[in-house]
């Protein structure tokens, strides 16, 4: 579809939503939800009037400058208006473009942050340690509010895996690239000799699912409770509080045990268990239309190795984007996260943009 015929579609609709809204006859679930479409349409409709008036502008500007009468002074203030509006026009219709991009409709959604350590050990441990503090501070520094629902620990400050749920504006469309293995060289506290070993730990963002998007058969669900245990496995509680259920028709299994509650521990595991499943089934239908997105920034993928931390040299490389920022302890830190963030999703969106142009 033409960028024209896109406008209208836009402007149609909006126009549309308007009227239905001014009518006076609208249910309080309608207008909850024509009023969140209409801000959405609006910042695409004012680009579109924006862009209509820059080529309402270059128009009569070329008609000056064909106009054999026109004085020569005129002619020449023609000829620099077209450069300078041609320029405008060509980052109009990109920003344009970008607007008119298909929303994800995750994006807005709260996430599930899962860290898990993967090959190295110890150090392996104490790395998802580190990325799950980076997110915390990120989330900080965003607004956001991050929950810690559980984390197994190793003993010496390391981590086996944490899970916490972040929520605020846009958590998951900030998120979602950083799903993927993340690679670390640099020497462990645990090395004598000075050598440099590499580890990873896997990163995995959940969008946030409510229950209406997962119908949960209580059947298809199978609830352990038992003791919960610190680190070393000795046990902290007195009461079979900790939770663990198995959903039997996939078989994906989580548990909680940071609550003293079997009734909040539970509550916590439908959450996780919930957006696992909700991932599943969005993995599921990006699979089928993964032909058209080959070029697309990573496919979030658990198993797939997204970036390097190197210590010795204080780089961070995405090998998606190819990317490298000497900013280890800045990202690390959480403050300088956000040029990687926004680089992936420039990416995205120039990939997309690429994608629609070729099926023009």
């Amino acid at each position: 579809m033409s960028i024209a015929a896109n406008i209208n579609k836009v402007l149609s609709r909006r126009d549309e939503i308007e009227q239905r809204l001014s009518s006076g006859q609208i249910e309080t679930d309608e207008l909850t939800k024509l009023s969140r479409e209409l801000a959405e349409i609006r910042p695409i409709a004012e680009q579109a009037h924006y862009l209509n008036e820059l080529l309402d502008n270059l128009e009569q500007a070329r008609q000056i400058l064909a106009d054999e009468e026109a004085d020569a002074e005129l002619a020449e203030m023609a000829n620099t208006e077209i450069e300078e509006l041609s320029e405008k026009q060509e980052e109009a219709e990109h920003a344009l473009k970008l607007l008119l991009l298909p929303k994800d409709s995750d994006d807005s959604r709260n996430a599930i942050l899962e860290v898990r350590a993967g090959t190295g050990g110890d150090e392996a441990a104490l790395f998802a340690s580190d990325l799950f503090a980076m997110y915390q501070r990120f989330a900080a520094q965003q607004g956001w509010r991050f929950e810690v629902m559980e984390i197994s620990e190793t003993g010496i400050g390391g981590y086996k895996e944490a899970t916490a749920n972040i929520s605020g504006q846009d958590v998951f469309a900030r998120l979602k690239y950083e799903s993927g293995v993340h690679r670390v060289q640099r020497v462990p506290v645990t090395e004598a000799g000075g050598r440099i070993h590499t580890s990873a730990a896997t990163v995995a963002v959940l969008p946030e699912a409510q229950d209406v998007d997962i119908d949960i058969n209580e059947s298809d669900l199978r609830v352990d409770v038992f003791r919960a245990s610190g680190p070393g496995g000795q046990s902290v509680n007195t009461t079979d509080s900790a939770v663990r259920i198995t959903h039997l028709p996939t078989g994906i299994m989580v548990s909680q045990q940071d609550e003293k509650s079997q009734h909040k521990n539970r509550a916590k595991a439908m959450k996780i268990l919930r957006a696992r499943l909700y991932d599943a089934e969005r993995a599921r239908q990006q699979a089928e239309r993964a032909a058209s997105r080959k070029g697309q920034v990573g496919s979030g993928d658990r198993s797939e190795r997204i970036r390097t931390y190197n210590f010795p040299q204080g780089r961070v490389t995405d090998h998606r984007i190819n990317l490298t920022l000497y900013k280890l302890d800045k990202i690390l830190n959480g403050e300088a996260l956000d040029e990687v963030v926004e680089a992936l999703a420039s990416e995205d969106q120039a990939a997309r943009l690429a994608a629609g142009d070729s099926e023009e």
